[in-house]
């Protein structure tokens, strides 16, 4: 059966083809759908984890247990799960575990452009980089069977196109999978030193018998197309860029596993062609490995380290002229990112702005606060960030600092790394505002539930964390609650907690706008004979308000009534339809 399927889509489709019993990962953008769509699939247990350790930690629980097991995460999530990772190298596996790592490059969503095949490399388990998606269902399957064939976890390396592109896929019944008999073996799964330097070794020995697995795989394979005389060696999105550009004009080694990376199948491709380039994004790790292998090749003097390649890119590079199918010579008006109509989170933004006062803040779609007009945040660094880098940044100013300064982070990036930091405040004693921005939903990467919501990934019934009880257990006696649709009275939290000689939190606590069960006002409306057109409006920074005629407009469509504007109107302006 074809079906045309998203990559991440597919990927979950080989997830159930594979026989997965067992999916934990925490949403992050590109690779959230691989797990949504497991979810999908009733032979599969899937869940939302607080973070990215936690979910890695599962899976390998489960995967010792004997089932086959899968963890998904975006690049800056694999640095959180790093720890686990790197042990479970060691450790190896029992049932098959794999797990999904979703490369930016061009940093669509993220905050940096790490290259995760340094993971890969330094934890010393094997990687598989897929290019399409019928090879997303494919490498997973295939991926499994590495992991328990040669007792490691493996990664398979997605990134944002290869991730949210489609392309036909064949899809195949499911490989039921019985558990596999847990025994116990303190040697290879109890990692103190002794037992730990006899795994190392075993280590060094797998990544030998994996490199002679990478010469003869069929997850790298040559196309060679007669009379060429250039070769160019690739994988993932590169790889379909290449094709795209240089056509039948070169010969390729399309290397679906990158890593460990093989050596005589380079070696012998290279010798076949007078020119070779690796064609790569970001880091130079194809390119590394062959020169080190004595193979001649070019790559980052051409291409750089910079941002995603492209069709284009490739052919001014190695044929000195556009491709033939860009066509588009216009400049394409930006369109910035901005929060939503009616979002909870710009009341407090605007306080702050307003205030001047200096923002620590963190990884979530409320990081929109640091774009004009509102201007509002000073620092995002990571998830969880906000409220560690506020402890230091206050213990070094001092006191002035703490009654000008605060962290903002939001409930699911509270519950995913920000606990630890507000008990470090406590415990080592600044008086630091921290303003949770509860909107009841992990809605960065598109409405997935959390650990306070109430529900798990199925929508079902589950416990939820109480911010308020969490926030006293922790260490911190004054914790308050606002609604930020409440301009003033936000405000007027913020500066007593400011004020206050005390470590405190304050819950802004109001749903996003765009879940569906949020029942909205009335869009509201300007009186032009009362608009004086001062444009104090515009500094809310809503999408929905717009000046026309030297008068402040209302897009009906777009307006949920929230009635900040309202508030911040001195003339009485903006008014019920």
């Amino acid at each position: 059966m074809k079906k045309l399927l998203l990559g991440n889509t597919a990927f979950a489709r080989g997830l159930y083809e594979g026989g997965c019993r067992f999916v934990s990962s925490y949403p992050g953008t590109p690779s959230t759908e691989i797990t949504e769509e497991a979810a999908l699939y009733d032979d599969i247990y899937a869940e939302w984890a607080p973070n990215e350790k936690v979910a890695m930690e599962a899976a390998i629980g489960a995967s010792v247990a004997g089932a086959r097991a899968f963890c998904g995460m975006k690049h800056v999530g694999l640095n959180v799960a790093a720890d686990p990772l790197y042990t479970a190298a060691y450790t190896g596996v029992n049932g098959g575990l794999v797990i999904a790592v979703a490369d930016d490059p061009g940093m669509h969503s993220s905050q940096n452009e790490q290259d995760s095949r340094h993971h890969a490399i330094a934890s010393k388990v094997p990687m598989l980089e897929p290019s399409d998606s019928q090879e997303c269902k494919d490498f997973v399957v295939e991926a499994f069977d590495i992991s328990e064939k040669f007792d490691a976890p493996v990664i398979v390396r997605m990134s944002t196109r290869i991730a949210h592109s489609q392309s036909i896929v064949d899809c195949c019944d499911r490989q039921e999978r019985e558990l596999l008999e847990y025994k116990k073996d303190p040697q290879k799964y109890v990692m103190m030193p002794a037992n730990a330097k006899g795994r190392h070794v075993f280590v060094e020995e797998r990544t030998l018998k994996l490199t002679e697995l990478a010469e003869v795989s069929p997850l790298n394979r040559t196309e060679i197309n007669s009379g060429t005389k250039t070769g160019v060696i690739t994988s993932g999105a590169a790889y379909q860029y290449a094709k795209e550009a240089l056509g039948d004009t070169v010969s390729y080694l399309k290397l679906g596993i990158v890593n460990p990376l093989p050596v005589k199948l380079i070696q012998d491709f290279a010798a076949k062609f007078d020119t070779v380039y690796v064609i790569e994004e970001l880091d130079d790790v194809i390119e590394t490995h062959c020169k080190k292998i004595g193979v001649n090749v070019k790559g980052k003097e051409l291409f750089g380290f910079i941002g995603e390649l492209s069709q284009t890119i490739i052919a001014e590079k190695l044929l000195g002229k556009k491709a033939e199918f860009e066509s588009l010579d216009e400049n394409i008006p930006v369109r910035p990112p901005v929060m939503c109509a009616g979002c909870p989170h710009r009341g407090v933004f605007y306080a702050l702005s307003k205030n001047k006062i200096t923002v620590s803040g963190d990884i979530g779609c409320y990081t929109l606060g640091a774009v004009a007009p509102l201007n509002a945040m000073d620092t995002t660094i990571c998830m969880g960030a906000s409220v560690s880098a506020l402890h230091g940044f206050n213990k070094v100013r001092g006191k002035e600092a703490e009654k000008r300064s605060v962290a903002v982070i939001g409930d699911s990036t509270f519950m995913h790394s920000g606990i630890t930091g507000l008990v470090n405040i406590a415990y080592n004693a600044t008086n630091s505002t921290v303003i949770v921005l509860d909107n009841s939903i992990t809605g960065m990467t598109g409405h997935q539930q959390n650990p306070t919501t109430g529900k798990n990934l199925k929508g079902d019934p589950a416990a939820a964390v109480n911010l308020e009880e969490l926030c006293r257990a922790v260490g911190i006696n004054r914790v308050r609650v606002v609604d930020p649709y409440k301009l003033e009275e936000t405000e007027k939290a913020i500066l007593e907690e400011l004020e206050a000689d005390a470590p405190s939190v304050i819950i802004s606590r109001r749903p996003c706008a765009l879940l569906k069960y949020v029942k909205h006002n009335a869009p509201l409306k300007t009186d032009t004979d009362k608009c004086k057109g001062c444009k104090m409006c515009l500094k809310l920074g809503c999408p929905a308000i717009s000046m026309k005629d030297g008068k402040a407009v209302i897009n009906h469509t777009q307006c949920v009534g929230c009635g900040i504007c309202e508030e911040l109107c001195k003339f009485d302006a903006i008014v019920n339809q």
